[in-house]
């Protein structure tokens, strides 16, 4: 990446000295407008990153405890395990690392000017498909073009590439992008956007070779990384094997792949059946541990990693959804009711007792830059019976829908008991993996657990925007929408923040989510690995992994 000074960052770098960002968050606001990890490195006077010492054993095969989910068109994967499952052979233009720097992957370096309207995206130069084929800006360029296509049922991309799209056509806009030549891409944009660059190292942005059309990647099979696609059966098993005949680009920049071999393992979502299967030896890694079984598999000698994330959960109501003719989650009366019943602090102790700390119902997290404290979330159960029963909605009975897995459930049943407390009546379901992902976005109130994004207004453009593609709540708000393209603008954090205070009031005022904690994030491997740390925003890196020499 470049080491030119973006005007932004000074300012970046007097709120990491005045303690107002940490490490991590600084690294991502800097890398992301362009600064090399060194030169973002210098600038906030921070050490230069440990290396590992733990030379890497050459070969073997790594199995990894993860769910294995049917696959589409990545643009459309709606659950970071989809990402992982296909990693291995299809890379983004850009990473985003554990350290919460981004990293040039199918880019060398980019820039972005001072509004955040024009960026160049700079290509590493010789990299192939595995057919043979030669990665251009070309193929860059058709993937922005797949990415803003608001078309294409489920695509993510399209709501988070709106300063490159037409809003009449919901296709790329005409002179929103250049190729000059083949390893360059010049993009402008209609409006700043400070997150562009983040949101091209998320899942959902996996580059496509040009023949793909659509369906499962895996039966596609070309990508530019290092390992090949060999089978995947949803809910069982997914097998990658790294293709011997494939030269890869990374390995001269990164070094790797280690591994000869990857089998993504489903042992469902009982946390139980993954400490089975560590203690039969069937596993070496698991995706995440959770709750009480951290403990546990400290107990048996596995070892164990941990990260801060702004990983969390948000018990939702969907203000369109339609119960028994009715929409009873349309009344922001009800909706701060129930928020006001609901004990935060209690969630976290009881729901999540792996570690965290407590939420404040608005979905931006102390460690974003820009966040801003407007104080706990109010718990005042005395008020929420009497708001309930003047609404005359004492007598409703709420479903409350979560996935069967042990924190998503039992924090489900602990704003479940809260809300009962309030005199509602309040019925639990529970489901398995397969019905829960399936209709996660429509159900009328539910449990939904958001990965980790490294800016603020990434997953607020994600979740709240009107008519956003995974807003799940229904939320349409015009003053919450114009906020946001304002704090998409800002990129000194410092000039954010009160901009970003007003939208976090807007959605506690709106009771749109109750959104009980932040989770700190772990997971186990059988202490043969290196380079397998819990990753904030659940990514795995197989390019990375492997076993101790």
């Amino acid at each position: 990446m470049s080491s030119a000074l973006h005007p932004a960052a000074p300012g970046l770098a007097r709120a990491l000295k005045a303690g107002r960002m940490d490490r991590r968050e600084f690294m991502a606001r800097a890398t992301s407008l362009g600064m090399s990890v060194a030169a973002a490195s210098t600038l906030g006077a921070l050490p230069a990153p440990a290396l590992a010492q733990t030379r890497i054993a050459q070969g073997g095969t790594l199995r990894i405890q993860q769910n294995v989910k049917a696959l589409d068109d990545p643009r459309a994967y709606d659950w970071s395990e989809m990402g992982n499952l296909t990693r291995g052979f299809l890379e983004n233009l850009v990473e985003y690392g554990r350290d919460g720097a981004f990293r040039g992957m199918l880019l060398s370096s980019w820039s972005a000017n001072e509004d955040a309207t024009r960026y160049v995206l700079n290509l590493r130069p010789g990299i192939q498909w595995n057919n043979g084929d030669a990665f251009t800006s070309d193929d860059v360029a058709r993937n922005i073009a797949r990415w803003c296509d608001s078309s294409v049922p489920g695509n993510s991309m399209a709501g988070r590439f709106l300063g490159l799209s037409d809003p009449d056509t919901g296709q790329l806009r005409d002179g929103a992008l250049e190729t000059p030549d083949d390893l360059t891409v010049m993009l402008e944009l209609s409006q700043p956007d400070i997150a562009l660059i983040a949101n091209m190292s998320d899942y959902p942005a996996a580059v496509m070779h040009a023949g793909y059309t659509g369906g499962n990647p895996f039966e596609y099979g070309i990508g530019t990384g290092p390992f090949r696609p060999v089978s995947l059966v949803p809910g069982e098993r997914c097998v990658l094997e790294r293709d011997p005949e494939h030269n890869w680009w990374g390995t001269e920049v990164f070094g790797g792949p280690y591994l000869d071999r990857v089998e993504f393992m489903d042992f469902g979502t009982d946390p139980a059946s993954w400490v089975a299967a560590a203690e039969a030896d069937s596993v070496d890694l698991l995706y995440e541990t959770v709750g009480d079984f951290i403990e546990v598999m400290d107990d048996i000698g596995w070892t164990g990693t941990r990260t801060r994330s702004a990983a969390t959960a948000v018990i939702r109501t969907n203000v369109r959804a339609q119960v028994n003719g009715e929409t009873p989650y349309g009344d922001a009366r009800f909706r701060r009711a129930l928020a006001l019943a609901v004990n935060n602090e209690i969630c976290l102790e009881l729901g999540y007792v792996a570690g965290g700390s407590v939420a404040a119902n608005h979905h931006v997290s102390p460690i974003h830059p820009a966040y801003a404290d407007i104080g706990p979330a109010p718990f005042d159960p005395a008020q929420a019976i009497s708001d309930i029963r003047e609404l005359g909605m004492d007598g409703f009975e709420l479903e409350l829908i979560t996935l069967d897995d042990e924190w998503q459930r039992n924090t489900g049943d602990v704003v479940a008991a809260q809300l009962s407390d309030a005199g509602l009546s309040v019925r639990r379901a529970i489901l398995p993996g397969a019905s829960f992902w399936k209709n996660w976005k429509d159900f009328p109130f539910s449990l939904t657990e958001w990965n980790h994004r490294p800016l603020d207004v990434q997953v607020l453009n994600l979740a709240y925007r009107s008519g956003a593609p995974w807003n799940e709540t229904g939320f349409a708000n015009a003053e919450f929408d114009a906020l946001l393209d304002q704090a998409m603008a800002l990129a000194d954090p410092e000039a954010r923040r009160p901009v970003i205070a007003r939208i976090e009031t807007i959605l506690r005022d709106e009771g749109i989510i109750i959104q009980p904690f932040w989770r700190a994030l772990f997971n186990h491997h059988n202490g043969r690995l290196v380079n397998a740390e819990r990753h904030p925003a659940n990514e795995i890196h197989l390019y990375r992994i492997g076993f101790a020499a």
